[in-house]
């Protein structure tokens, strides 16, 4: 019988180690951002894959979404308590590719 280990990494990498995720939430670090805002900053991503990225983000407890009752109707994303606490891996990833792109020049 093979015995299966948790692994920290693996857990964390399912959470967030898709293309976009980690994008989405580190633009959510300046705080809560309108759907089509944060969507824009996230260059390349399509409405298909941003809407799908946020809910998973969502059902994972690392982003809150709040629908504001006016017409039309207006949505905003924001970091939860638990995705605020990937802003030390986010930041970190992100200075590793300025130093990183920097050194590739």
């Amino acid at each position: 019988m093979i015995s299966t280990k948790y692994c920290p990494l693996d857990y964390t990498m399912n959470l967030i180690g898709t293309k976009w995720k980690p994008l989405v939430l580190f633009h959510l670090l300046e705080g809560p951002l309108r759907s089509g805002v944060l969507q824009k900053k996230v260059p390349g991503i399509s409405n298909k894959m941003f809407t799908q990225t946020v809910r998973e983000l969502e059902k994972d407890g690392l982003v809150d979404r709040k629908i504001f009752p006016v017409v039309p109707p207006r949505v905003e994303y924001d970091l939860s308590g638990r995705g605020k606490s990937l802003e030390g891996i986010l930041r970190s990833l992100d200075e590793w590719g300025v130093q990183d792109h920097q050194q590739r020049k």
